[in-house]
C-alpha cells in the first residue's frame, strides 16, 4: 500500500486502477484535498475512513458488491461513479497500429471522447506522453488538483487513459505531466477540438459529430470533379475581412455575409488563412498550438461546420491553410511536451527554425507522421473541407532553409534536402489520396524543386507559382518607359508554366511589410493610368494559364497595405473609380467561370498558343487559350501607346467576337476599342488603347 500511495502522492503512478477503486471488499479513494469523504453504497450514505493524511480514504464492506453499486459524493452533494471502477476502452489494435506508425485516425482514440461503459455515460481522456512518469487529468471537477485523477499507461504504450463518469460536453480540462526528471508540466490537449478563448488555453470537451450536414449533393458532385474545372480562390483573413461589435464575428455570421459576396463577385473557392488555434491575434494564425482545434475567436466547431455547410449549399468550396512546417514554443502546447522533445526534432539544426523562432517537427518519427496526417484527415472528414494549402513547404524540403553556414548539416548524400520531410510529404499526399481523392492538396513552395505536383514526386495536386507572381509584379513596378526592354520578364513564365500544375497567387504575402498594396504597386502618371494598369494586371492574371488566387481587398483596389487589425476599407466603394474597378473584377471573374478556354487545360500547351510574343517595341503580347470546343484570343497592351489599325496576325480566321475589354467606361476606361475592329485575310486590325486587355471568341476555318 505504501508504494502505491507514494506513487500517487508524487504523481507517478502508471496503473492507478490496480490500487484505487473496488478491490475485493475494500474501496480505496484518493482525495488529497478532502478532510472528509462520503460515499453511497447501495443507496446508503456512509463516511469513508481517512487512513492516511496524504489523502487516502478506505471503506471496508461487509459484503461483496458490484463495481457500480457505489458512488462518491462530490462537493456539490451530487454523486458520481468512481473513475477507477471502469477499465478504459483503448483497443489493442489501435495501440499496435499507432506503434507501427499506421494509425491515421488518431483523433478518434486520443483526446476527449464521450463513451458509454457498463451503461454509464462519461468522457474518456487519452494522451500520448511516452516519456512521462505520470499523467493526471485536471479541471474544475477536481479543483485542478493533479493528484486526484491520475491516468493509466495503457500496456506501457505511452498512451495514458482515464474514463470520467461524472463529466460531459463543455467541461474544461488540461493534463498535468510528471516528466522523467520530476518536473511538472501543465499542457493543453493536443487533440482537443476547441480550447478556451485566448488568453486562456484550457481544452474543452466538445461533441464534433452531432452536426447535421446538408451538403450531400455537393459531396457527391465533388467526387466527379477534376482539374479541368475553374478554380477562382478568394483568400480571406477572417479577423480583418469585417469586424463585429466585439472585434470577432461568429463563423455563422461570417458565412452569411461571405456567401452572397463570393457569389456576386465570381469566386467559387474560399481559402481561409489558418483558423487552427494559435496564441496571438497578430500572428495571422501560422503559429499553431492546436492542430485539431479550430480557433475559438469566431465560435465553436459546430459554428464552423455551419460555415462550411452553407458554403457547400451555395457551390463554394473551402480550402484551409494548414501548417505542418513548424509550431510555436509556448509552454502550454506541443513544445517539449512530456519533458522531452517529443514532437520536435532533438537536433537543434533540424528542430528549430531561426527565421520564425519556432520548433520543427521530427518528420522521421512514425508517431509524428501519424499525428500530422491525422490532423489533415481530421479537417477533411469532420469539417468536409475541400482542400488544404500546405504552408511553407520549402522550409520543410531544405535543411539549409533560413539557416546560415554552420547552422545546418548535409543529409547522408551530402545534399541539402530533408529526406525525412520529403518522405512525410509523399506519405501525406498518398494517404489523403487513398481516402479523399477529390480533395485538393496545394503546396506553397517557392523553389525549383521538381515534381511537387507530380504523383510520382511529392504528390501535391497544385503548386503556387511564385515565379510567375514575382516576375509579373516586378514587371509592373518597373518604369513604364522600360517595359519594352523588360518583355522577357513577362513572357518567360510560359517557359515553365507547364512544369507543374500551378495556381497563380496574388496572396496576402504580397501586400504586407512595406510591399505596398497591388494598387500602390502600379505605375501611372495619374489615377486613371494606375487603375488602367491594375485592370491590365488582373486581366492578364485571369487569362494566363493556371488556377487563380486573389487576396481579399484586391477587388476594392485598396490603397494601403493589409493591416490584420483593421477591417477592409469598404468605404472605398463609395468612390467612383474604386466602384468601377470592383465591377470590373466582378465581371471578369464571372467571365472566367463561364469560358472553358480560360481553365479547361491550364497545364499543357494544348491549352495555350502564342500569337505574338515579339512586339516588345509596343509592349504587346497576344495568345490563344484553347478548350476542346472553343478558343479565346487574349491581347494585352502594357504600353502607354494608343495604337490604331494594329494588326494581330491570325491565319485562317473565320470569326472573331469581342467578349471583354478592360477599357469600358463602366470600368473607368473610354471604350475606344470598339471604334475599329476589322477582320481581314491577315487577321484582326484593332484600335488598342494604352494599358488595356481585349478578349475575343475566335473560330478558324
Amino acid at each position: 500500500m505504501e508504494k502505491d500511495l507514494q506513487l500517487l502522492v508524487n504523481k507517478k503512478h502508471t496503473d492507478p486502477h490496480s490500487f484505487l477503486g473496488l478491490h475485493g471488499e475494500t474501496i480505496r479513494i484518493f482525495r488529497p484535498k478532502n478532510e472528509k469523504l462520503f460515499i453511497e453504497v447501495k443507496n446508503k450514505k456512509v463516511e469513508a475512513k481517512k487512513v492516511d493524511e496524504r489523502g487516502l480514504f478506505i471503506h471496508d464492506l461487509k459484503e461483496k458488491i458490484a463495481h457500480l453499486d457505489y458512488k462518491i459524493y462530490l462537493p456539490n452533494q451530487s454523486t458520481s461513479h468512481d473513475p477507477y471502477t471502469f477499465e478504459t476502452l483503448l483497443e489493442s489494435e489501435d495501440i499496435e497500429r499507432f506503434v507501427r506508425g499506421e494509425h491515421f485516425n488518431l483523433y478518434n482514440i486520443l483526446g476527449a471522447h464521450k463513451k458509454n461503459i457498463k451503461g454509464i455515460s462519461g468522457i474518456q481522456f487519452s494522451l500520448w506522453a511516452p516519456s512521462a512518469k505520470g499523467v493526471s487529468l485536471v479541471g474544475n471537477f477536481n479543483a485542478w488538483c493533479g493528484k486526484t485523477n491520475p491516468l493509466k499507461n495503457m500496456k506501457d504504450s505511452g498512451i495514458w487513459q482515464i474514463f470520467m463518469p461524472s463529466l460531459d460536453y463543455g467541461e474544461l480540462y488540461k493534463f498535468e505531466i510528471t516528466t522523467n526528471v520530476d518536473n511538472i508540466l501543465i499542457k493543453t490537449d493536443p487533440f482537443a477540438y476547441i480550447t478556451e478563448l485566448r488568453p486562456h488555453n484550457s481544452s474543452v470537451v466538445f461533441d464534433i459529430d452531432s452536426f447535421l450536414w446538408e451538403d450531400s449533393s455537393w459531396m457527391e458532385k465533388r467526387k466527379k470533379q477534376n482539374l479541368s474545372r475553374a478554380i477562382n480562390i478568394y483568400e480571406v483573413h477572417l479577423q480583418s475581412w469585417i469586424k463585429g461589435k466585439d472585434f470577432f464575428i461568429n463563423y455563422k455570421e461570417l458565412a452569411k455575409r461571405l456567401v452572397p459576396y463570393l457569389k456576386e463577385m465570381g469566386f467559387n473557392y474560399i481559402e481561409l488563412m489558418p483558423i487552427m488555434e494559435h496564441p496571438l491575434d497578430d500572428s495571422w494564425g501560422y503559429q499553431v498550438t492546436g492542430f485539431f482545434a479550430i480557433t475559438s475567436r469566431y465560435g465553436n466547431p459546430e459554428d464552423f461546420q455551419y460555415f462550411v455547410n452553407l458554403m457547400h449549399k451555395n457551390d463554394i468550396a473551402v480550402i484551409l491553410d494548414w501548417v505542418p512546417a513548424h509550431f510555436p514554443i509556448d509552454d502550454f502546447a506541443l513544445n517539449k511536451f512530456d519533458g522531452t522533445k517529443l514532437f520536435e526534432h532533438e537536433d537543434p539544426m533540424l528542430g528549430f527554425n531561426p527565421q520564425w523562432k519556432s520548433a520543427v517537427f521530427d518528420y522521421g518519427k512514425k508517431e509524428i507522421q501519424n499525428f500530422l496526417i491525422s490532423s489533415a484527415l481530421f479537417y477533411i472528414e469532420k469539417y468536409h473541407i475541400d482542400g488544404l494549402r500546405v504552408d511553407a513547404v520549402s522550409s520543410m524540403l531544405y535543411l539549409d532553409f533560413a539557416r546560415k553556414e554552420g547552422e545546418w548539416k548535409k543529409n547522408i548524400h551530402g545534399e541539402n534536402l530533408n529526406l525525412e520531410a520529403i518522405d512525410f510529404l509523399k506519405r501525406l499526399n498518398q494517404k489523403i489520396g487513398e481516402r479523399f481523392s477529390d480533395v485538393l492538396i496545394i503546396a506553397e513552395e517557392a523553389t525549383s524543386f521538381k515534381g511537387v505536383s507530380d504523383k510520382k514526386g511529392l504528390g501535391f495536386d497544385l503548386k503556387w507559382n511564385m515565379g510567375w507572381m514575382n516576375d509579373t509584379l516586378k514587371y509592373f513596378k518597373n518604369d513604364i518607359q522600360e517595359r519594352s526592354n523588360k518583355q522577357n520578364d513577362l513572357t518567360f513564365s510560359i517557359m515553365y508554366a507547364f512544369h507543374e500544375k500551378f495556381i497563380l497567387p496574388f496572396s496576402h504575402d504580397e501586400v504586407v511589410y512595406e510591399k505596398k498594396s497591388l494598387f500602390d504597386k502600379m505605375q501611372g502618371g495619374d489615377l486613371k493610368e494606375k487603375f488602367a494598369n491594375l485592370r491590365l494586371l488582373y486581366s492578364y492574371f485571369m487569362c494566363h494559364p493556371g488556377k487563380k488566387l486573389t487576396f481579399m481587398g484586391s477587388e476594392l483596389a485598396v490603397l494601403k497595405e493589409w493591416d490584420n487589425f483593421k477591417e477592409l476599407d469598404w468605404e472605398l466603394l463609395k468612390k467612383p473609380m474604386h466602384k468601377k474597378y470592383y465591377e470590373f473584377v466582378k465581371d471578369i471573374n464571372h467571365l472566367y467561370l463561364k469560358k472553358e478556354a480560360l481553365f479547361e487545360d491550364d497545364f499543357s500547351f494544348n491549352g495555350f498558343e502564342w500569337v505574338d510574343i515579339a512586339d516588345s517595341k509596343n509592349s504587346i503580347i497576344s495568345y490563344l487559350r484553347i478548350a476542346k470546343n472553343s478558343k479565346l484570343l487574349c491581347i494585352h497592351n502594357f504600353s502607354k501607346n494608343d495604337l490604331k489599325n494594329y494588326l494581330i496576325k491570325l491565319k485562317n480566321l473565320k470569326k472573331a467576337k469581342i467578349i471583354f475589354s478592360t477599357n469600358l467606361e463602366k470600368y473607368g476606361g473610354d471604350e475606344k476599342d470598339y471604334e475599329a475592329i476589322k477582320k481581314s485575310e491577315d487577321g484582326l486590325y484593332l484600335y488598342i488603347t494604352p494599358f488595356s486587355s481585349l478578349i475575343f471568341e475566335v473560330e478558324f476555318v
